[in-house]
C-alpha cells in the first residue's frame, strides 16, 4: 500500500493517536468545493473521459509544469497549443513519458494526490514506473469507458456536495445551462470572472469591452454603461447559482477614487493605450467597485494577488495562459488593500477572501488585518502552498492572530477532477494534525478541536461562500 493510513498525522505520541480520531470523525464528510477550475461541459456532456492521460497529465499544470522543468517537452505531453492544436494525441504514448518521469514528483503534493487518485478511484496501488506503464493506461481507460467513471457518478461517488466552476465575464454559460435544463440533480455553480474586461493588460481588452457592451446591450465605452454591464453580467451569472466572484490580479492594489476621475482614468484605459501604472490603478478601481456591487447583489469578493502570471513569454505565446508559469512575487497588503478597507472593511455585509502567494504576509499583515476588519476573511493556501507544509505554516503563521474562524476552510482550486477529494484529505488531515498538537500541548481542549476540524473541513466554506 503506497497511502499509509496515518499519513501526515504527528509522528508519534498522544498527538497521533488524536489526529487520528478527530480524522476518522470528518474524513467522510460532503465536499464544499466553492472554488475551482473543472470544466463545465465534462458534467453537463457527462461523456466519458478519453484515456489516463486525458484525466492525469494535460489538464494538470502542477504535473506537467515539473516535467518541462526536467526537459520534458509539452508537445511530447499532449498539452494544447495556443490554437487549441495538440501535437502529440497518442494518449498511450503520453502516458509512458508521463510514467518514465513520475519520480519527478516525490515529495510534492502532486505525488499524494496522483496515488490517491490511483488507490481510491482506480484500486491500483502499485507505484507507477515504465514497467507497469502498458497495464495501467489500460486498467484506468478501461475504467474510464464504464458508466461508474463518468464525470456525473464520480461527482456523487466523490461527496461532492457542491463545485464551483469560473468562468469569464464574456462566458455564456451554455454548459451551465445544460447542467441545469438536463435535470441532474448535482450542483455544479459558475463564479465571475471579469480580468478579461477588467485589466487593461489583458489580451485583446479593448474589443472584450466591445462585446461586453453586445453582450449587455449597455454602453460599455462609457464608464456609466460599463459598470451597469458589470451589474447585467453579475445578475446573469447569480442566475446560474454564482455566490462569488474573483479576479486575479497582479497586485492587490485598491482604489477609491471619485466617480469623475474613475471615469476620467476609464476613458484613458478604453483606447488601450494605458500606461502600467494607469493599468493598475483601473484594476485597483476595479475591485473597490467589485465590493460596492457585492454590497448590493452578495457576490463574495475573492482576490487572487500576488502572480506574475505567464511569466515565460516565449511559453504563454506558444501555449497560452495557464500553463505553470504563474510565479509568486512580494506583495504589500496592508497599503494596498486600505483604500477599499477605508471604504467598505467595517461593513459585515461584506465578505471579500484574499488569497497570498507571498508567506512572508502571513504573519506580519493577512492575519492582523483579518483579525480586526469584519469584512475580510483569509483564503487557504493556493498554488505553491496548496502543499501539506504550506498548510501547516498557514496556520501556525495565522491562527494566534486571525484564530480560526477569520479563515474560509479549504478549497482545491483545480482543474484535475480526481485531485479533488486527494486535495481535501490532505487539508483536512493537515488540520487533523494541527489541532491534535494544539490539545497535547495544553493549548485546546479536545471538545473543541472535534468542532474546529468540523468547521474547517465544512462549515467555514459552506459560510463564507454563502452556500
Amino acid at each position: 500500500m503506497l497511502l499509509d493510513q496515518n499519513r501526515l498525522f504527528p509522528l508519534e505520541g498522544s498527538a497521533r493517536g488524536l489526529a487520528r480520531a478527530l480524522y476518522d470523525q470528518i474524513g467522510g464528510l460532503p465536499i464544499i468545493s466553492p472554488h475551482g477550475h473543472t470544466d463545465p461541459r465534462w458534467f453537463a456532456e457527462d461523456a466519458a473521459f478519453a484515456d489516463a492521460a486525458q484525466l492525469f497529465v494535460t489538464p494538470d499544470h502542477y504535473v506537467f509544469r515539473m516535467l518541462f522543468s526536467q526537459g520534458v517537452d509539452l508537445d511530447a505531453l499532449g498539452v494544447p497549443r495556443a490554437d487549441g492544436h495538440a501535437a502529440q494525441r497518442d494518449g498511450r504514448a503520453i502516458w509512458r513519458l508521463f510514467a518514465q518521469n513520475f519520480h519527478l514528483l516525490r515529495g510534492t503534493p502532486s505525488w499524494i494526490w496522483l496515488t490517491h487518485a490511483f488507490a481510491e478511484v482506480f484500486d491500483i496501488h502499485d507505484r507507477l514506473t515504465p514497467q507497469n506503464a502498458d497495464a495501467l493506461y489500460d486498467r484506468i481507460t478501461d475504467s474510464l469507458a464504464q458508466p461508474a467513471f463518468r464525470p456525473r457518478a464520480l461527482f456523487a461517488r466523490f461527496n461532492i456536495e457542491v463545485l464551483a466552476t469560473t468562468e469569464s465575464a464574456l462566458d455564456d454559460l451554455r454548459w451551465h445551462r445544460m447542467i441545469r435544463d438536463s435535470g441532474w440533480q448535482g450542483r455544479v455553480i459558475t463564479a465571475y470572472r471579469p480580468d478579461a474586461v477588467v485589466d487593461p493588460e489583458f489580451d485583446g481588452f479593448v474589443g472584450n469591452l466591445t462585446r461586453l457592451g453586445e453582450l449587455t446591450g449597455e454602453d460599455a465605452m462609457t464608464w456609466a454603461g460599463y459598470l451597469a454591464a458589470h451589474r447585467a453580467r453579475r445578475a446573469y451569472f447569480i442566475g446560474f447559482g454564482a455566490t462569488s466572484s474573483d479576479h486575479g490580479h497582479p497586485t492587490a492594489r485598491t482604489e477609491n477614487l471619485s466617480a469623475q476621475d474613475a471615469a476620467a482614468l476609464f476613458d484613458i484605459v478604453k483606447t488601450g493605450r494605458a500606461t502600467a501604472e494607469q493599468a493598475d490603478a483601473f484594476r485597483g478601481q476595479m475591485l473597490t467597485e467589485m465590493a460596492r456591487m457585492s454590497l448590493d447583489d452578495g457576490l463574495v469578493l475573492q482576490i487572487h494577488a500576488g502572480a506574475w502570471r505567464n511569466h515565460s513569454a516565449p511559453m504563454f505565446a506558444a501555449f497560452g495562459r495557464d500553463k505553470g508559469f504563474d510565479i509568486p512575487t512580494r506583495t504589500d497588503f496592508v497599503r494596498n488593500l486600505k483604500p477599499l478597507l477605508d471604504a467598505y472593511g467595517t461593513d459585515p455585509r461584506l465578505s471579500v477572501i484574499v488569497f497570498m502567494l507571498d508567506e512572508t504576509t502571513l504573519s506580519r499583515e493577512l492575519a492582523p488585518l483579518a483579525g480586526v476588519y469584519p469584512a475580510l476573511k483569509l483564503g487557504p493556501p493556493w498554488w505553491f502552498f496548496d502543499s501539506p507544509e504550506g498548510m501547516r505554516r498557514f496556520r501556525e503563521l495565522t491562527t494566534e492572530t486571525a484564530g480560526f474562524y477569520n479563515t474560509v476552510g479549504f478549497n482545491d482550486d483545480t482543474r484535475a477532477f480526481c485531485s479533488i477529494p486527494a486535495r481535501h484529505d490532505v487539508a483536512r488531515r493537515v488540520d487533523c494534525a494541527y489541532l491534535a498538537t494544539l490539545c497535547a500541548s495544553g493549548r485546546m481542549v479536545e471538545e473543541d478541536a472535534f468542532e474546529v476540524a468540523h468547521d474547517l473541513a465544512y462549515r467555514l466554506a459552506k459560510q463564507a461562500y454563502r452556500l
